[in-house]
């Protein structure tokens, strides 16, 4: 949705690497944000982004208006059912059924052979995989890593809200992925235990608010109560007015 960073710039050069002809949307999405949501605030940077994307070589940037997507008559929706209503599905309702929609039309406009995301959007990975099976959308799904700031933050566009006070605070967040990842290290495979110890670190922070911590199957999102390698452990908690997720593969 723009104001790239570094997390994005990481998708576009693997896509570099494993393709011929890249094309990077920018469209900050409105069917995604709830009402009481920050579409109006969200940052936008178009003219940095277009000079970003120019200099890492992309070849084409879609950047189409909201009119262009959302014709004024259109009542079609895109949803993957069960799977969108759980982690941030719960918290923000509608927001999947936002991203389903818009991606699936990218990708009818686009004809991709490989389509790039980052893993930060755990959730997003999961479900937009389970459409592409749903719809035998020939295209493949390519996850790339979490890029982080060198104190472990990871990398959003939303970081922009923070100020220096609260972008101290955020760092709970992966702080919290941390102690999970660490006691799983050690052999601990309860989930009850796990997560209790996620959720502990967040009393260091009594002013972040908690929306979850969760350990989940990454396919189908559920809840597991043994943790195995390749479990995923999200977080989504609020700094301020600010809605931050951050996610670990376990193992």
């Amino acid at each position: 949705m723009g104001a790239l960073h570094d997390g994005h710039l990481s998708l576009v050069r693997a896509a570099k690497a494993q393709s011929d002809f890249v094309v990077v949307s920018i469209f900050v999405n409105p069917l995604q944000f709830g009402p009481k949501e920050d579409l109006s605030k969200y940052p936008r940077t178009f003219e940095r982004d277009c000079a970003l994307l120019e200099k890492e070589g992309v070849d084409v940037i879609f950047a189409p208006a909201v009119a262009e997507m959302y014709p004024g008559n259109a009542v079609t929706y895109v949803n993957v059912e069960d799977l969108s209503g759980r982690l941030d599905g719960v918290s923000r309702p509608g927001h999947f059924r936002g991203v389903t929609t818009v991606v699936s039309k990218l990708f009818h406009i686009a004809e991709p052979d490989k389509a790039f995301f980052g893993q930060k959007d755990a959730a997003q990975v999961a479900i937009i995989k389970q459409m592409v099976r749903d719809l035998d959308m020939p295209v493949e799904i390519v996850v790339g890593p979490i890029i982080r700031e060198t104190d472990g933050l990871a990398m959003s566009s939303r970081n922009a809200y923070l100020d220096s006070h609260q972008r101290k605070q955020a760092l709970v967040l992966s702080r919290a992925l941390k102690r999970v990842e660490e006691l799983f290290t050690r052999g601990v495979r309860d989930a009850k235990t796990l997560l209790a110890a996620g959720e502990d670190v967040f009393h260091e922070e009594p002013t972040v608010r908690l929306d979850y911590v969760s350990i989940v199957d990454w396919d189908s999102l559920e809840p597991v109560e043994e943790a195995k390698p390749g479990t995923l452990v999200a977080v989504a908690a609020y700094v301020g007015a600010t809605r931050l997720i951050d996610n670990v593969i376990l193992g």
